[in-house]
């Protein structure tokens, strides 16, 4: 096991990190940039170095600083949490190089699952459905007219290289594709360097259900059953349960086959997920894997009772996994309300600003909050808005539901604008109390509704 891990990451997951590095007796450093001097996680960890100026690609994003903040720290290995270096296949070789474990998948993985494309490729040969498209990338307009002509209308524009809904289109008609597929490429070429795009029948509405895996280096994969993440706005996910209400007990184990079986195509080591989009028929379609770590993690902890991230550390150590498929077990339901710095009421512009007074749901059985917040500190421009992770866990889906309204009902933090009532209201829905809805509802329905009532 290693004796010391530096987090690559900052608030909450960073936090989070390194709560399981101290429950295993390993001793953690911490990277900062100068606005997160005074941010939680370099307060929590044993040790605590900048890395850079405020932007992330001066920072976070910046893997000399890292891996020289690893090397004169002694740090045997690097998590990076999600997001920034997360799925990045050089700054996981420039880790190997150095002689420094890159908590999660190898290199190889990474970029085999991170082009979606070549992701596409390796699920069919492994007998995983796949959404209807383009066998490979789409370089001209009038390919993507072509197979859009084939597969028919409406179509989804997906960056190769893409994720976080960035280099995304819906073309609902044949006159709009051309806007769009320029507007996406463009988008893609900005975001990740690379303005590859491919096309896939549209799957909407849809449940955007995604399979938790962990695979050691023994060639051991075991699923961790799966996740309803169909409330989103934007591409980007709202609140999330486990498991999904829509999924009866055969179909749980055939899609965790699946997820298994995608899994082991790819010599899959670490935590990740299998995403897929199920239709209104009940068909099930492999969508993208993310070898990382999920925001959303904690919702599956809480039915399983296995520590994903411990689990993640444990794997990269070299050890094998101590649970086998049979001695997973699940037990209530759990849901994951994502808490942001942002104001609903106008188009959910970020908000900035120094926490002034500061009350987090606690108390109670099935309770955990994920933060970094603390009364005084300031939440900064520069980075994602997610600010905390309000989870809850019950018996069954009411007894969470209730849960969940009570808990950010005593949720308080005054100096920012936060979208806490929005969550309460969502979570009090009719439809979501009655698990009816799919990836159109937030956007077409209760967010319309929403609006109006403000």
């Amino acid at each position: 096991m290693f004796s010391k891990i530096l987090i690559a990451n900052r608030g909450e997951i960073a936090v989070r990190i390194i709560r399981a590095c101290r429950e295993l007796g390993i001793q953690t450093v911490a990277v900062y940039s100068e606005a997160d001097r005074e941010a939680l996680h370099t307060e929590m960890a044993d040790e605590a170095i900048c890395i850079g100026p405020a932007r992330s690609t001066d920072s976070y994003l910046n893997m000399q600083s890292i891996l020289s903040a690893a090397i004169v720290t002694n740090a045997e290995a690097i998590h990076p949490g999600f997001g920034f270096l997360s799925e990045n296949s050089l700054f996981a070789t420039m880790c190997h190089e150095c002689n420094i474990k890159f908590i999660g998948p190898s290199e190889k993985t990474i970029d085999a699952m991170g082009n979606k494309i070549h992701a596409r490729q390796l699920m069919q040969a492994a007998k995983v459905p796949v959404i209807p498209g383009s066998d490979g990338a789409i370089s001209t307009l009038a390919e993507a007219e072509k197979i859009a002509d084939e597969i028919g209308y409406p179509v989804m524009l997906k960056a190769a290289a893409g994720g976080g809904g960035k280099g995304i289109r819906k073309v609902q008609t044949k006159d709009e594709l051309e806007k769009l597929f320029m507007a996406a490429k463009a988008e893609a070429k900005a975001a990740f360097g690379d303005d590859s795009m491919y096309l896939e029948k549209i799957i909407f509405p849809a449940r955007h259900i995604e399979v938790q895996i962990l695979g050691d280096s023994f060639g051991h994969v075991i699923h961790l059953g799966e996740r309803d993440c169909s409330l989103q706005r934007n591409n980007q996910k709202v609140l999330e349960e486990a498991p999904s209400i829509v999924l009866d007990q055969k179909t749980r184990d055939e899609i965790g086959g699946i997820a298994v079986r995608a899994g082991e195509a790819v010599n899959y080591e670490s935590a990740g997920t299998i995403e897929f989009l199920r239709d209104m028929d009940g068909q099930f379609y492999f969508m993208e894997m993310n070898t990382r770590i999920q925001v959303e993690h904690p919702i599956t902890e809480m039915i399983t009772g296995i520590d994903i991230v411990k689990e993640q550390i444990k794997i990269s150590s070299g050890e094998p996994l101590e649970i086998q498929q049979a001695e997973v077990t699940f037990s209530g339901h759990a849901i994951e309300c994502r808490i942001n710095a942002e104001n609903p009421a106008f188009n959910f512009a970020p908000s900035p600003g120094t926490i002034k007074t500061l009350l987090l749901p606690s108390g109670g059985l099935g309770l955990r909050v994920d933060s970094a917040m603390y009364s005084g500190v300031t939440i900064p421009p520069f980075y994602d808005s997610m600010i905390a992770k309000v989870i809850v866990h019950g018996e069954n889906r009411f007894e969470a539901l209730m849960k969940m309204q009570r808990a950010l009902g005593e949720f308080v933090s005054e100096g920012v604008i936060t979208n806490v009532d929005f969550q309460m209201d969502l979570i009090s829905h009719p439809n979501v109390l009655a698990g009816d809805y799919d990836t159109s509802f937030l956007q077409n329905k209760f967010l319309p509704e929403w609006q109006e009532s403000e």
